[in-house]
């Protein structure tokens, strides 16, 4: 795991949680800086899936492997999840349902670097 490509999918994902917040704030639906961010936040984390998978192959295993590998399919689909569930949300709450899912990506990529750094004992 990569701790700049987690801050930086942090700050990524707050930015998209924003958005969400501010269009839910203006009574508005998600709009295409919704989806140029959320595709920026997904992107980073597919760049943190391909590098962990690459650690993997190599032989480093963290203690918690199987949670450490939902943790790592589950925080690739939850922006993808938001996306899709804010487009076809037909009212204003579009933005949170986005902003939801973005903060859950926070949370998650965190958690992940805890599992991946964790010693075992």
């Amino acid at each position: 795991m990569s701790t700049p490509l987690v801050a930086l999918a942090t700050v990524v994902a707050l930015v998209v949680a924003a958005l969400g917040g501010l269009s839910t704030v203006l009574r508005r639906r998600t709009g295409l800086a919704h989806l140029v961010a959320a595709g920026v936040l997904e992107a980073v984390l597919l760049v943190q899936l391909a590098l962990v998978l690459v650690a993997l192959a190599g032989g480093q295993r963290p203690p918690e492997t199987a949670t450490f590998l939902a943790y790592l399919i589950s925080v690739v689909l939850v922006p993808v999840a938001g996306v899709l569930w804010s487009r076809t949300e037909p009212t204003r709450w579009a933005g949170t349902v986005l902003a939801v899912a973005a903060l859950v990506v926070a949370v998650m990529v965190w958690r992940l670097l805890q599992l991946w750094e964790a010693t075992g004992g």
